[in-house]
């Protein structure tokens, strides 16, 4: 008994002391240092408090109408705009929104929020600041379908602004379209204002379409040129619709 006191009188603290340290390193690999993690943050958080509840409650609300209030002040400015436009214009116009468009056809078709109940008929021709972008092809009481101009089975008649020399534009689906002429050798070179036709068919003369991008006078079998349009066809939110009877 005297030799197991002196061994532990001699032994045992340390003993003690090296359990304690592997079952400390134990808990801790259980745990992934969940314990530390969680005791470093109540210590951080004492000596730097957070938000409470309500504090963060109250900040998500302030951003919430920052949100809408952006979200307003540019709708505000895209009806300026609209304004503006219309008043360009003389004449019986209907402005419009854009409340559909599908990602398959972006570049094809949209749906406006106003139909024949707002006197819009078939064949109507569709603007926006910018120029031209398209034509009503079906209409709802409260719904009109538009062709864009940008689609590839879109033809419109068009003339450079400067000169008079002219061709139809065909979409190409994206913000560019394809122009030919029905002369072989037009004069024409990039920055071109474009516009449409007199002889038009399906559109009122004299509405902007592009700008010419690039010229090609050796394609066969008519020169062509690329075309931007200067309507913001991919963020269409509001048009402006015209009355036009189509002449075919």
């Amino acid at each position: 008994m005297f030799t197991v006191r002196r061994w532990w009188d001699r032994y045992g603290p340390r003993f003690f002391v090296t359990g304690l340290v592997l079952a400390a390193a134990l808990f801790l690999r259980q745990t992934q240092g969940a314990f530390v993690s969680e005791l470093y943050y109540r210590m951080v958080q004492s000596f730097q408090p957070g938000p409470t509840p309500q504090e963060r409650w109250a900040d998500a609300r302030v951003s919430e109408l920052e949100t809408k209030l952006v979200n307003i002040e540019q709708q505000n400015q895209k009806l300026q705009e609209l304004l503006d436009y219309t008043e360009t214009y003389q004449g019986e116009l209907i402005a419009a929104p854009v409340i559909g468009r599908s990602v398959d056809h972006w570049w094809k078709q949209v749906t406006l929020g106003r139909g024949s109940t707002s006197g819009i008929k078939t064949g109507y021709v569709v603007s926006s600041p910018g120029g031209l972008v398209g034509r009503v092809i079906k209409v709802t009481p409260n719904t009109s379908r538009v062709l864009l101009a940008s689609d590839p089975t879109s033809k419109v008649g068009g003339k450079i602004a400067r000169n008079n020399f002219m061709g139809y534009i065909r979409g190409e689906g994206s913000d560019t379209a394809v122009m030919e002429f029905f002369d072989k050798v037009p004069d024409v070179k990039p920055g071109d204002k474009i516009v449409t036709s007199p002889v038009s068919y399906l559109f009122p003369a004299g509405i902007p379409i592009g700008t010419v991008e690039t010229v090609d006078l050796e394609k066969s079998p008519a020169p062509e040129v690329v075309v931007k349009f200067t309507a913001p066809f991919d963020y269409l939110e509001w048009v402006v619709v015209h009355p036009f009877e189509s002449r075919l």
